[in-house]
């Protein structure tokens, strides 16, 4: 089984399974990753989702190149008639997602962190975009991610040059969030889930919503944005209960109505 796909408490966990391939992504596993992006997407019951790699020494090391993907017979056709998914198509969803990197992440693998909310990693990690290196460039949204995420001179160093950082560097430029041994990687991957899942799930949403969507616009369009989304959350189930859960000093019990 090249891909695990757990769901317990709110939280589905995505593990790549192939270490034996340093968790690369070959045909079968970009297909199970797409079906389990949209499961995630659709499961009501599920509201955040962790993603990471089986082994301590890989998290993910992009397109698996001994096993390529069957091509069209243009480019145009892959573009405009195959209906084909990009390698991190799915996970633009409201719903929360972590990378918990637990080893090399490079190339595609990388592409797939990037795409996370959140994003932490063991110490012995490291992160790379070496496509440059073999005549071709990141596809899956590094060359776009990649400076919206860490200084554009880091971006660029990394993106021209194809060089590997390590987990401390990552952190020291805001690439990660976190560095832990590697037996930590989990529980904190769990915990910080938790924690999202202990806040109303609409709330949740309309945060990543606001956030992302701004980077994209002006201040004053993106503060407009956030002035709608706290007018469709106000009358919410979920905002009268956590009011009042204040007000009794209790836990609130969210529905995500």
């Amino acid at each position: 089984m090249s891909l695990v796909y757990e769901k317990r408490d709110h939280i589905a966990l995505v593990r790549l399974n192939r270490p034996e391939a340093m968790n690369a992504i070959d045909p079968e596993t970009r297909e199970e990753l797409w079906r389990a992006w949209a499961d995630i997407a659709a499961d009501d019951d599920v509201r955040v989702a962790i993603i990471t790699g089986t082994g301590e020494k890989a998290f993910c090391t992009g397109a698996d190149l001994k096993k390529p993907f069957p091509a069209p017979d243009s480019f145009a056709q892959q573009l405009f008639t195959t209906g084909k998914p990009g390698l991190t198509d799915g996970m633009n969803m409201l719903k929360p997602l972590i990378g918990a990197v637990n080893g090399f992440a490079i190339g595609g693998g990388l592409e797939i962190a990037l795409a996370c909310d959140v994003r932490i990693a063991s110490e012995t990690a490291a992160f790379g975009l070496s496509e440059v290196r073999i005549g071709s460039l990141p596809g899956a949204g590094g060359t776009q991610r990649l400076p919206r995420v860490i200084p554009q001179a880091v971006a660029m160093k990394m993106l021209l040059t194809g060089d590997r950082i390590s987990a401390q560097e990552a952190y020291r430029i805001g690439l990660i969030s976190d560095v832990v041994p590697p037996d930590r990687l989990m529980p904190l991957a769990y915990e910080i889930a938790g924690r999202i899942c202990d806040n109303a799930p609409l709330s949740v949403r309309a945060v990543k919503l606001a956030a992302n969507r701004g980077l994209e616009m002006s201040l004053g369009d993106g503060l407009y944005l956030e002035g709608a989304l706290f007018g469709i959350l106000r009358d919410t189930e979920d905002r009268a209960e956590g009011r009042q859960a204040f007000a009794e000093k209790r836990r609130p019990h969210y529905k995500g109505r």
